[in-house]
């Protein structure tokens, strides 16, 4: 881990510190920091990331859970670039990007993932169906949505799925933020986190 960057053992690393390209979605710190919580990581997870962005999530979960591996899918060559230089900025060596589109690119992964993510892609309910195979026994997964259709077809493929325990988080977020002379509370986009677990 780079001291300069993020010294601390606690996640919620600040959105500046990341870097950016334009037009590609970030989660933000407090979307986060609940995101990780609903996973429950062990120090030895291993997560796949579907629709990874900026990173943010690969990088945090890469320093929370050292003896873990992180697998993080982008269909975007660029973006899978912008990943690299993000888990190079914060020393992060626990991550592996794959350069592809979900579900096709998910055959060639050897890995059983103990915790799934699925932040974006389409169609999402086939993704979740691939991604919901490929989890082990008494595995997580967790699918983010800032829409009401999206949050009608991923708790509809929970129940196909029969996802077990599920829990529905929607994040209602204001920051303060200095306008001119003023400050004011700024709220940021609501966020739907739906997660739950597999049992056999």
């Amino acid at each position: 881990m780079a001291p300069s960057l993020w010294p601390h053992t606690t996640p919620g690393i600040v959105d500046q510190l990341f870097e950016r390209l334009p037009g590609i979605p970030m989660s933000k710190r407090e979307v986060r920091v609940l995101m990780l919580s609903q996973l429950r990581l062990c120090c030895d997870s291993v997560l796949w990331d579907i629709g990874a962005g900026t990173g943010t999530i690969p990088v945090e979960v890469g320093l929370l859970c050292p003896q873990g591996q992180v697998i993080a899918v982008e269909r975007d060559g660029e973006v899978v670039k912008l990943i690299h230089r993000n888990c190079d900025r914060f020393g992060v060596t626990n991550v592996s990007v794959i350069e592809g589109n979900a579900p096709d690119c998910l055959s060639s992964l050897t890995t059983t993932p103990t915790h799934v993510i699925v932040e974006g892609g389409r169609p999402i309910k086939t993704i979740l169906q691939a991604t919901w195979e490929r989890l082990g026994n008494q595995g997580r997964i967790l699918a983010t949505t800032n829409t009401l259709e999206g949050l009608y077809t991923i708790s509809e493929s929970f129940a196909e799925l029969q996802v077990r325990h599920v829990e529905v988080v929607q994040t209602s977020v204001n920051r303060l933020e200095k306008r001119g002379n003023h400050q004011t509370f700024a709220a940021l986009d609501p966020t739907f986190i739906l997660s739950g677990e597999k049992l056999a």
